[in-house]
């Protein structure tokens, strides 16, 4: 499958948003929620430049919670987590890494360049599509 590169991008871009989710958070669920509103928080600034924002964990959470995990960081969670985030890099078309510790993140980066897609650590970085929606 061949990316396009941010230049020739003819098309909004899936763009998967890599952060902290569990990092640095202890377990704490108050600060896993920080951390996934974080990463939510990039959501209608990637959408607002006419591509379509990605968090892993919209995919892998329902899958998780499916196979019958019961909080972040149990087996069930442990054995999806990742492998749902490889296969859903295979169909981004970018990256953004925003800033913070996260092991997970820093693997959906080296996995995303190995797949040749653009990572990018500011949405600016993200071309301007001339179709973006008007912002309210």
């Amino acid at each position: 499958m061949t990316h396009p590169t941010l230049e020739s991008a003819s098309k909004s871009l899936l763009v998967l948003i890599a952060g902290p989710y569990m990092s640095g958070t202890g377990g704490d669920p108050d600060k896993i929620a920080a951390n996934r509103a974080r990463l939510e928080s990039f959501a209608l600034p990637i959408y607002a430049r006419g591509h379509v924002p990605m968090v892993g964990e919209w995919v892998a959470l329902p899958i998780i919670h499916a196979a019958g995990g019961r909080e972040h960081g149990d087996a069930v969670f442990d054995a999806y987590q990742y492998p749902v985030a490889h296969r859903l890099l295979a169909r981004c078309d970018a990256v953004l890494r925003i800033a913070g510790a996260s092991r997970g993140a820093d693997m959906d980066v080296a996995r995303a360049r190995a797949l040749g897609l653009p990572v990018v650590f500011e949405v600016d970085a993200l071309p301007l599509r001339a179709d973006a929606p008007a912002q309210p």
